[in-house]
């Protein structure tokens, strides 16, 4: 397959048409009803990777802002990855892989990328790395360890101090989440 073409837009830019699309995307990937919410969690301020096959749009991930701490690093400016998805009859064809790798290039205005998921080795291949460390979120009362969070993975951009992946990782907490 060839790299489909990945548009790329701000949320504030999205219309009420392509937001159904996103959310319908994310829905029919996930069977996670959750996304109807998707723009209630993350109204503003997002980035969005848009593949398209003719009109239909078959795959998405969005990045936010959020701030990682490395263990023995200042607080880093992070591109956090969210709703990754591709429509079930699309997937395998090479969308999803595209729109991250698009992202990928797409963020080197930020010091490291993170994403949570339940399938490492599709972002692995794409040269993501597992954070193997200790997990914690960052709140106003210090920290809040989350011991049983798996998933958790970085990719180094051109900004990236070396990094430790045994060491510790935080994040500060969010009103719905931490990871």
């Amino acid at each position: 397959m060839t790299e489909p073409l990945i548009l790329i837009a701000l949320t504030e830019e999205l219309d009420a048409a392509t937001r159904r699309a996103i959310i319908d995307v994310c829905i029919a990937a996930h069977q996670e009803p959750d996304f109807e919410n998707l723009f209630i969690y993350a109204p503003t301020g997002g980035r969005h990777f848009l593949a398209y096959d003719g009109a239909t749009l078959v795959s998405h991930a969005s990045v936010s802002t959020r701030w990682l701490q490395p263990e023995g690093h200042p607080i880093m400016r992070t591109a956090y990855v969210d709703a990754v998805a591709t429509l079930p009859a699309y997937q395998g064809q090479g969308y999803g892989s595209a729109v991250m790798r698009q992202l990928a290039r797409s963020i080197d205005d930020y010091a490291i990328a993170c994403l949570e998921t339940d399938r490492p080795g599709f972002y692995e291949r794409l040269g993501w790395e597992v954070w193997r460390g200790s997990l914690a979120g960052r709140s106003e009362r210090g920290l809040v360890p989350t011991p049983e969070q798996e998933g958790v993975m970085v990719l180094r951009l051109p900004h990236t101090p070396p990094l430790n992946l045994d060491a510790g990782l935080t994040i500060e907490c969010q009103t719905s989440r931490i990871w």
